[in-house]
């Protein structure tokens, strides 16, 4: 397929944006938007559904919830209190965020072309988001709302490495660029949706995320001229290449990053918690008054998001200090350290459980310490490991393990979804200990591992940059 589309030329004289090509201003605007929409529903979604939607006089009128219920019930294996369910509703809907772009990805690959299925996953992400102002149509929104993901995400993302050729070094600044813009609704989604959802109403909330998705397809749509062409793949058996088949060090590569997954999935519960259970233990426990006024529970995200960008630059720095003078750990030591942080940081929860419990909220400074320790843990966890399974995988099969790398975040939710129903059957102490518990267990488990398997992750490969990020 042949364009005259600017983009497709990877002209390296276009420093328009910020020494980037244009381009790379519609996609990075476009997922701003796109992640404000998203992050504005994940903030207020467990907050809805226990103090609104799950309660009596509103989960009657939800279309196929009782059998949609007894689903759930049936996969957990008993009954489910409100917040028990609410909280497994959480888990199922953000594991499978992290799944359902790998169908995404085929779908625009084989057959529609990544405009078209990004047009379509907005257009699906639209109208999830004003379905949720509606009781009975809340399970048809959460479908739509996955579906839209799924066609939108990765294919976005891969947008950005197609806008550079091979040679342009300019790309991994790119990334970069990329992830601010994403970090940056974060910030700013819980301030403005997650206000208006608590505040106002629910379904305010929730409209100004589906606005903000509506704006990120305009955006997208209107510079379309300035981005990649579209490059359907082959679908004569004529023009398929053989590969070749992987080396026996090559598929003992991918079988150690796959013993992995399950270990970050462990080790990562006390981050992604910070959506769910922490939402809801927090205001009860901790005093969140400022000048006189409770801050809105939805602003610990927009805290947590602050902090986190501070922790990745932090991080960044650290390491290159470090290795002026010392010699730089290998990733997946960055990574056991990492989880060890993080450890850190539940445990300063456990501390603030140990105090409510004698009848007085305890200090958001015990937040602020989890925050600040599971930001930097985090800082060396997700894209340590990213940048890890990037550089190992065979080559052949970079951008395939690269995405079997997100399902590590596809098993983690699913497992919070089911410890954030322990809440309520376990003291605060105890439920914060259990998180302490799973994060050390994954740290000491990946530093064996790194003893055992870590001649094999050593090798020095040609870094190569992922097509897509998550966030």
């Amino acid at each position: 397929m042949t364009s005259s589309n600017p983009a497709t030329l990877h002209d390296p004289s276009d420093h328009s944006f910020i020494g980037h090509p244009r381009g790379l201003a519609y996609i990075a605007f476009t997922e701003a938007w796109e992640r404000f929409s998203y992050y504005s529903m994940q903030t207020l979604l467990v907050l809805y559904m226990v103090n609104q939607l799950l309660l009596p006089g509103h989960i009657e009128n939800i279309a196929g919830f009782g059998a949609f219920r007894a689903f759930v019930e049936n996969l957990y294996g008993h009954s489910l209190s409100t917040v028990a369910l609410a909280s497994a509703i959480f888990g199922l809907y953000t594991g499978f965020v992290y799944l359902t772009p790998i169908a995404g990805g085929v779908i625009a690959d084989r057959w529609l072309g990544k405009t078209r299925t990004i047009t379509i996953g907005a257009l699906a992400m639209v109208a999830g988001h004003m379905l949720m102002a509606f009781d009975f149509s809340f399970l048809i929104a959460l479908v739509f709302l996955l579906v839209g993901v799924g066609l939108f995400k990765g294919n976005l993302a891969g947008q950005v490495s197609e806008l550079y050729a091979a040679t342009d070094n300019r790309r991994a600044d790119a990334f970069q660029i990329y992830l601010l813009f994403i970090n940056a609704s974060v910030i700013i989604a819980p301030l403005t949706a997650g206000t208006l959802g608590e505040k106002v109403a629910w379904h305010y909330g929730f409209g100004a995320a589906g606005v903000g998705m509506l704006i990120s397809l305009v955006i997208y749509l209107y510079g379309r001229k300035w981005l990649p062409a579209e490059q359907l793949v082959a679908k004569n058996s004529a023009a398929r290449v053989e590969q070749p088949k992987l080396t026996q060090n090559e598929r003992r590569t991918v079988w150690i990053l796959l013993f992995m997954l399950p270990l970050l999935a462990i080790g990562s519960v006390g981050n992604q918690e910070i959506f769910n259970a922490y939402l809801l233990w927090v205001p009860d426990h901790v005093d969140l008054t400022f000048f006189g006024q409770v801050m809105p529970t939805s602003w610990l995200i927009t805290l947590d998001a602050t902090v986190s960008v501070s922790g990745l630059f932090a991080g960044m720095i650290f390491w290159r200090l470090y290795a002026k003078r010392f010699r730089e750990p290998t990733e997946i030591i960055k990574m056991t350290i990492g989880l060890g942080l993080s450890a850190l940081g539940v445990t300063c929860l456990f501390m603030a459980a140990l105090m409510a419990d004698h009848g007085q909220k305890a200090s958001i400074v015990w937040v602020l310490g989890f925050e600040v320790l599971n930001s930097l843990g985090f800082a060396n966890l997700f894209p340590v490991g990213l940048a890890l399974y990037a550089r190992v995988a065979p080559k052949k099969l970079v951008g395939t393990l690269v995405g079997v790398y997100y399902l590590h975040m596809f098993l983690c939710n699913n497992l919070i979804g089911w410890l954030g129903g322990l809440i309520e059957r376990m003291s605060g102490p105890q439920f914060w200990l259990l998180h302490v518990g799973l994060i050390g267990t994954a740290m000491v488990l990946l530093f064996g591992a790194s003893k055992v398997f870590g001649s094999y992750l050593m090798p020095e490969q040609t870094p190569v940059i992922p097509d897509a990020l998550p966030a």
